[in-house]
């Protein structure tokens, strides 16, 4: 029998011929149709978030992350500060002095590394916001068929609230009226929270109850003032 082949029919089992691989991490965001207002030399594709909620989840993950791996650094450097900061100086054995008592060494360390981490800690919230907000908020949100009706409305609200001579300058300009209609896809996170969209919390979760059952709200502060959002 040649050596070089197989001895026993187990080698060609499933488990030993098969290659397991990790699951593929989910995408944060997914290629939707460009819209006519884009720039299409790209490509007739860009990526957007598909809806509010996951953008609000990755923008507070990304936070999380952040804070976390730099609260993990500064618990190294606060460490250090802290054994530098309570040993006792070179000189105290040249002149005689007995050694600092280790309990008293040990409060020391306490004291200093817990003040440390606090300061550490609001610095690393708002390195994370710096990194974070910015990004996001240039990120695109792909538009359902109720958020473009949301904006229809919007307008047509803007338009009535207009002195009468103004409104019909205001109607020339709407997307349906004079000529076809452009197709709109996605739109940035800053148009969709507000031209002036300044996010200082992260998002958070609560309820709310509606048809008889409680279901998720997600509240984005945006200028300190909470504007809910219900998905359908």
């Amino acid at each position: 029998m040649d050596p070089q082949l197989p001895q026993s029919l187990e080698e060609y089992s499933a488990s030993s011929t098969t290659v397991k691989f990790n699951r593929p991490i989910p995408l944060l965001r997914g290629p939707i149709l460009a819209g006519t207002s884009d720039d299409l030399s790209y490509g007739p594709y860009i990526l957007a978030f598909k809806d509010l909620p996951s953008w609000a989840a990755a923008h507070k993950s990304c936070e999380s992350k952040i804070i976390a791996q730099c609260e993990e650094g500064a618990r190294i450097g606060c460490a250090i500060t802290a054994s530098s900061k309570c040993k006792p100086p070179w000189w105290q054995s040249l002149t005689g002095w007995k050694s600092m008592d280790l309990k008293e060494r040990e409060r020391c360390e306490d004291r200093e590394m817990e003040d440390c981490l606090v300061a550490a800690k609001e610095k690393c919230i708002g390195f994370a916001k710096e990194r974070c907000t910015a990004p996001f908020l240039d990120a695109r949100i792909a538009l359902g068929e109720s958020d473009l009706m949301n904006k229809v409305v919007g307008r047509m609200v803007h338009a009535a609230s207009m002195p009468e001579g103004s409104k019909w300058g205001h109607l020339i300009g709407s997307d349906s009226l004079g000529g076809p209609e452009p197709r709109v896809t996605s739109c940035r996170a800053s148009q969709y929270l507000g031209s002036t969209a300044q996010l200082h919390l992260p998002s958070s979760y609560s309820t709310y109850p509606r048809h008889g059952y409680f279901m998720p709200l997600t509240f984005i502060f945006l200028e300190q003032r909470p504007v809910a959002y219900i998905p359908n």
